[in-house]
């Protein structure tokens, strides 16, 4: 993120565009296990099986959907593999010159936000929580993207192709439970 090429406001943007929040988790559950969240967000990373035993420990509730969690997690680089190529088989020139994620830097930049999403959609699922976005992350995140010209119909097809590459590796019964965690996402990205 210490690109010389960015500008203030655009770092700036970047480090406001925190999209998950835990505030409202906050009467259900203990604070240690808040705290486990808000450290997997602040240091941008999945859960650790460390994390999900000690949350699993702390809120006994969330113990269904833990495995899920940590498939997801151990498939993330597939999942968003899978996501890429769908975006590049629909926007064959996307990262050639004059596409919208020209040159290879921001190309990457849209593979590792395709990652962080799937990222902070797993902490959801891990709180069964449906309200785990921040608007006011959103919203810097909105800003950011308009600011570097962000081609919204690609990353769309991307979240919605992460769920789907999600979806796939479980059980039908879990991917009705689990679709909603996803659609959250997409539909606020709809809106930019």
């Amino acid at each position: 993120m210490s690109n010389p090429k960015l500008s203030e406001k655009v770092r700036e943007l970047i480090q406001k565009s925190r999209i998950v929040s835990f505030t409202s988790w906050q009467s259900i559950y203990p604070d240690l296990a808040i705290a486990k969240f808000q450290a997997a967000d602040d240091q941008g990373r999945y859960l650790t099986d460390q994390d999900l035993d000690d949350l699993q420990r702390l809120t006994p509730a969330i113990a269904a959907y833990i495995p899920i969690v940590k498939l997801l997690t151990e498939q993330a680089a597939s999942i968003v593999d899978e996501a890429r190529t769908q975006v590049l088989t629909n926007f064959p020139d996307i990262t050639q010159e004059g596409g919208g994620l020209y040159p290879a830097e921001r190309a990457n930049a849209c593979w590792r936000d395709f990652w962080h999403f799937l990222r902070c959609i797993t902490y959801g699922i891990t709180g069964q929580r449906l309200d785990y976005l921040s608007a006011e992350g959103l919203g810097y995140m909105q800003q950011l993207y308009q600011e570097l010209q962000v081609p919204l119909d690609a990353m769309i097809l991307g979240l919605t192709s992460i769920k789907i590459a999600s979806l796939n590796r479980l059980e039908p019964d879990q991917q009705t439970l689990l679709a909603p965690y996803f659609d959250c996402l997409i539909e606020e990205l709809k809106l930019f």
